[in-house]
Parts: C-alpha cells; sequence; structure tokens
C-alpha cells in the first residue's frame, strides 16, 4: 500500500509536471505554446513594466567582475561577438578608456539594444499604429511604428528609428539610422552609423518575454551576430517609472569650499 501511495505521488508530479511543460516551454518546432492576451485589435499584449535582470549592461560577453559591476555570462549568440581585426583593436582601446569615454557618462542616450539591458525598467503601451516604450533610464522615450511605413531616410538618432511588425506572437522591430556614437555595452563593445538591428519581443508566460536582437554592421563586424535574454514584467504594487536624470561632469568630486578657493 505505500509503494501505492508513493507510486501515485510520483505519477501526479510526473503529470503536473508535464503539464507546466506543454504549457510553457517550446514545442518541438521551437515556437513558443504561450499565447499572450490579445489588445483590443487582436494583437498580442506585451505592454506592462519590464525589465532585464543580468549583467549584460556591462559586457555582453562573459566578464568577470570589477568595482561596482556584477560579473556575467555571454548573452551572445556563440559567445563572442564577431570583431574585424581592426575593429576589434578599437574595442580594446575603448576598455581600456572606458571609465572616461563611455558615452553614457557623458549623459547621451544610451542606444538600442543597449537601453533594453540597463538596470532600469522600461515600460510599454500599445496602440493601433504605434508602440511607445517609455524608459526610467534618462526619461528615454522610442516609438516603434506599426503601421506599415517605412524608415524616413534622415539617419542620425541616437536611439535609431524603428519600424515595427506582427508575426504571430512576436513583434518584430527592424531598427535603423543611427548616428554611430552610442556603445553596446560599458565594456566598449561598439558600433558605427551603419548598425541594423532586428529585436525580437515575444511573451513565454504571463510574466516572462523573450528578447532578441540580431546585429548587423558591416563596418565593424564581419557578419550578423545575435544576443538573447529574458525580459521581466515588473509587480510591485503602485509601480511606476521614477526619476532618473543623467548628471554630466559628476566626477571627480569637488565640494563647495574648495571650489570657492579655487576661484579666489
Amino acid at each position: 500500500m505505500r509503494r501505492n501511495v508513493v507510486a501515485s505521488g510520483f505519477l501526479a508530479l510526473a503529470i503536473a509536471a508535464g503539464f507546466l511543460l506543454h504549457t510553457a516551454a517550446p514545442s518541438a518546432q521551437g515556437a513558443p505554446t504561450y499565447k499572450a492576451p490579445r489588445t483590443w485589435d487582436g494583437k498580442p499584449d506585451i505592454s506592462g513594466m519590464w525589465q532585464a535582470v543580468n549583467a549584460a549592461w556591462v559586457n555582453l560577453e562573459a566578464h568577470n567582475s570589477a568595482e561596482g559591476e556584477p560579473a556575467g555570462e555571454s548573452v551572445v549568440e556563440g559567445g563572442t561577438i564577431p570583431y574585424k581585426p581592426d575593429a576589434l583593436a578599437k574595442r580594446k582601446d575603448n576598455f581600456v578608456k572606458r571609465k572616461k569615454d563611455d558615452p553614457i557618462d557623458k549623459c547621451y542616450l544610451a542606444g538600442v539594444p543597449r537601453i533594453t539591458a540597463m538596470p532600469f525598467p522600461f515600460q510599454i503601451v500599445q496602440t493601433s499604429k504605434f508602440i511607445g516604450v517609455a524608459y526610467e533610464y534618462d526619461h528615454a522615450t522610442r516609438t516603434i511604428y506599426t503601421d506599415g511605413s517605412d524608415h524616413p531616410g534622415i539617419g542620425g538618432f541616437w536611439i535609431g528609428d524603428s519600424r515595427g511588425r506582427w508575426e504571430g506572437e512576436t513583434l518584430v522591430v527592424d531598427a535603423k539610422e543611427f548616428n554611430g556614437d552610442t556603445w553596446l555595452d560599458r565594456s566598449g563593445n561598439y558600433h558605427s552609423d551603419a548598425l541594423h538591428v532586428v529585436e525580437r519581443y515575444t511573451r513565454t508566460s504571463p510574466d516572462i518575454m523573450m528578447y532578441e536582437a540580431t546585429i548587423d554592421d558591416p563596418n565593424v563586424f564581419t557578419r550578423p551576430w545575435k544576443i538573447s535574454m529574458p525580459l521581466y514584467r515588473r509587480q510591485e504594487k503602485n509601480l511606476r517609472l521614477l526619476d532618473y536624470v543623467c548628471l554630466e561632469f559628476r566626477e571627480p568630486f569637488v565640494d563647495f569650499d574648495t571650489m570657492v578657493k579655487t576661484k579666489k
């Protein structure tokens, strides 16, 4: 009888595990089986407050910890970024000078896809013609047009120009026309103004959304390459984006008395 009870318990656990795998895991064809709630016009609802929880903001590749920077695994498919030899030399120089040359320390916008991986939440809202994204970091905002319109051909945008379309459960965003003055992370991984990013946002459960970005820049990389990471829905009560303002020239710190004496 005891064996029957134990066997029944294991059977129940197996059934429960199978149910969870069936409802949350990808299917044999690689497509997620989870179906997101729908907006009023029938599109997958990806609205809400989301945040990446990893160390990709420090370095997209695997890295050790440093002062104020956690260690992290690579989020790059294949592990390493395929730089051209001369571009790799510049990346190494960026790393050496990162504490004074990182564009975000000059209060520039973080760019795409970097701003998604920053340790700050962002809020997505949807309409039938565009998707708006508000980032807590430095009050950045982004409009992803889903009305079928083309890129304007102007170029020089800090956060690029974004045009989106739906492929089943996935929002696919084509982003280009960047200015080339942003980095991809804190460690000096960079791009030129030829950057082209294709992002994919797919909810895989009520509170998790998979984010993928294929990065192409023939001036810097030998081929297109991909990063991926989960984004998590923030669920605190009365949650809202808070105030974060970048302060340029905040270091080195000089106290008021010293500043007055210096001017005298």
